[in-house]
């Protein structure tokens, strides 16, 4: 921890965080890691597995900090982002987000910090890095793990607009998730269990994601998302 966020006589400060992620195992190993408020200053005042579950705690605990995860059950971490955003806006006590996720893909990282979250950190990191970024962000600086601050610098660095891919933008987040997952080459069965939906609800996004697209099956759906490197 930063020397300002705890002291050698017991920790000065506190913050109250929500952790978001569809893993209950990991949530248990994070408030193990940094929950104990007396040690660590980190007071866990609520989890999310899902999107919708994550929007509703934040809104009820209004927390200085949530660690979120990228890849949720309803929509993503962009989603709870995007629904969050009047929180992350306040003038007084916003809201600020911290990704955390085992992806290092550059595609998440670039999209979370889009959608207005101030860091993001791998699940690779110690519990004692994970509170010492956790207080910097309720300070409001930016925070991300060493390889993945290039991929924003490099996001970020034109002044020009990023390019628009309009094909994609068609696409709602949901489609976006079963779009990858079949061109990793998922079963129907597979993606349904992922995302927690029917194989019938995987089947209507696969066959409105081919329509908005102009595809005519997986194969080139598969072709399409490896040349935008969506995979």
């Amino acid at each position: 921890m930063t020397e300002d966020s705890a002291s050698t006589g017991g920790v000065t400060r506190r913050v109250r965080v929500v952790l978001v992620d569809d893993h209950r195992m990991f949530r248990t190993g994070v408030q193990a890691e940094i929950g104990e408020t007396e040690r660590t200053g980190v007071e866990v005042v609520g989890e999310a597995a899902d999107v919708d579950q994550a929007v509703t705690v934040i809104t009820a605990t209004r927390p200085e900090v949530v660690l979120l995860d990228v890849h949720l059950p309803g929509g993503g971490g962009v989603e709870v982002l995007r629904r969050c955003a009047p929180l992350m806006g306040a003038v007084e006590d916003p809201v600020r987000f911290l990704a955390l996720s085992v992806s290092d893909a550059a595609e998440d990282v670039i999209g979370v910090i889009r959608g207005g979250a101030r860091g993001y950190v791998t699940k690779t990191i110690t519990g004692t890095d994970l509170v010492d970024s956790v207080f910097r962000v309720q300070d409001g600086d930016a925070v991300f793990s060493p390889r993945l601050a290039g991929f924003v610098l490099d996001a970020f660095a034109s002044t020009d607009a990023p390019p628009v891919d309009e094909d994609l933008d068609r696409l709602t987040q949901r489609e976006r998730e079963v779009l990858r997952l079949i061109a990793r080459g998922y079963a129907y069965k597979e993606i349904a269990k992922q995302l927690f939906i029917s194989v019938k609800t995987v089947e209507s996004h696969v066959s409105a994601v081919l329509r908005k697209l102009q595809l005519s099956n997986r194969h080139e759906l598969t072709r399409w998302a490896t040349a935008r490197r969506l995979i």
